[in-house]
């Protein structure tokens, strides 16, 4: 059915129904809590990062010295051993001095032959009659080796036997052998010492050119 509106009037809208914010308001608080929570947590991880990066770069610096102190601490140990071997040599000699074991023929050559010999020492010497006992350390067999070679060829001692060799496990860390030779004076020691081998009799002279 048609209706037509006599009055010539305009009909009335329909009044909107007001928007209910009242609703949203506790979302909106949320999200903002959320973001700010986010924040709050972005910061704190970035300053624990942070804190945590120095704290490496400090741990690696640390570790470096360490090592540089712990090569420092190895030339240290290195320098008071060569120290103590050198004191060992002069107390040996002062004691072979002051105890006067033998003649000083016998107390020279002894010192003459240890000289030569390499990373060796002796710690002790005593003498019976003509038989004489070394005791002794060196950094190697070879040294031990080379000493008794140098007895032998110096002509002033016969009989030259080693008695005993072992590595001394006391030194920790450092490679050490202990020793004990026994040997007898020649009865021509000094004289056979001081003459050269090169001057035997019957030696051809050497041919020049």
């Amino acid at each position: 059915m048609i209706r037509i509106n006599l009055l010539g009037q305009l009909r009335p809208k329909a009044a909107r129904r007001p928007v209910d914010t009242g609703a949203a308001m506790p979302l909106v608080f949320v999200l903002a809590g959320v973001v700010f929570a986010a924040l709050i947590l972005v910061y704190v991880y970035h300053s624990y990062a942070t804190q945590l990066a120095t704290e490496n770069t400090r741990i690696k610096q640390l570790q470096a010295q360490k090592t540089d102190l712990e090569a420092i601490k190895a030339q240290v140990k290195t320098f008071e051993d060569q120290k103590k071997t050198l004191q060992q040599r002069v107390d040996t000699i002062e004691k072979l001095q002051k105890d006067r074991t033998g003649g000083q023929e016998l107390l020279d050559e002894v010192a003459n032959t240890v000289s030569r010999a390499e990373n060796l020492w002796l710690t002790s010497m005593s003498k019976r009659g003509s038989a004489v006992t070394f005791e002794g350390a060196s950094a190697s067999i070879n040294s031990v080796a080379n000493f008794i070679t140098s007895l032998k060829r110096s002509g002033y001692f016969q009989k030259v036997e080693i008695k005993e060799t072992k590595q001394d496990e006391k030194t920790a860390g450092i490679q050490t052998f202990t020793f004990t030779i026994n040997a007898e004076i020649a009865p021509s020691g000094p004289a056979a010492a001081a003459t050269p081998a090169s001057a035997s009799p019957g030696a051809a002279p050497a041919k020049k050119g």
